[in-house]
């Protein structure tokens, strides 16, 4: 059975998908989206205000060490609020295997109040074929030690920054 390009996380509320889910309109409107969570650079029509689907973008590519972390917080309130208000929430990323599930999963462990690895466990039990880098993983085990509110004063993300460029730095 092949990959599906978008899965239900939680029914009628919050999908995961790639970035043809994402360039849909039929996907899009199947699934009655209003908005949309885009984490990479990939253009998107839903960007044009004359789509009527509210969108956030999340400039982070899919490499090594690339910060998630400090957008995780932005992220899940605007898919909360959203929710919340009664609408239908996209997230995706290029392939919708990564950065996107990432972005779920931070949100479940925001809104359910469970740890990193029960998130990772409901994402994957949706969308199967996800995969969480060690890099990810540790940034959603951090997530949850900041109090979901990582940020430039947070001593775990202060530490985990300062080990990521030093590392970065150790490599040029």
């Amino acid at each position: 059975m092949g990959w599906k390009n978008v899965d239900t996380i939680v029914e009628g509320q919050l999908y995961l998908g790639n970035l043809h889910a994402a360039t849909s309109s039929r996907s899009l409107t199947e699934r009655r989206i209003t908005h949309i969570v885009s984490v990479c650079s990939d253009p998107i029509p839903a960007e044009l205000p004359e789509s009527g689907i509210v969108h956030l973008r999340i400039p982070v590519e899919d490499y090594d060490f690339a910060d998630l972390l400090i957008w995780l917080p932005t992220a899940c309130q605007f898919i909360h609020q959203a929710i919340s208000g009664g609408g239908i929430v996209l997230v995706h990323c290029h392939q919708g295997l990564t950065r996107s599930a990432t972005v779920v999963a931070a949100y479940l462990m925001y809104t359910r109040r469970i740890d990193a690895t029960q998130a990772m466990s409901v994402v994957r039990q949706a969308r199967e074929q996800v995969w969480y880098t060690a890099g990810l993983h540790e940034q959603l085990v951090l997530f949850e030690l900041c109090r979901y509110q990582p940020s430039p004063t947070c001593p775990y993300y202060v530490g985990w920054r300062q080990k990521v460029d030093a590392h970065l730095a150790a490599q040029t």
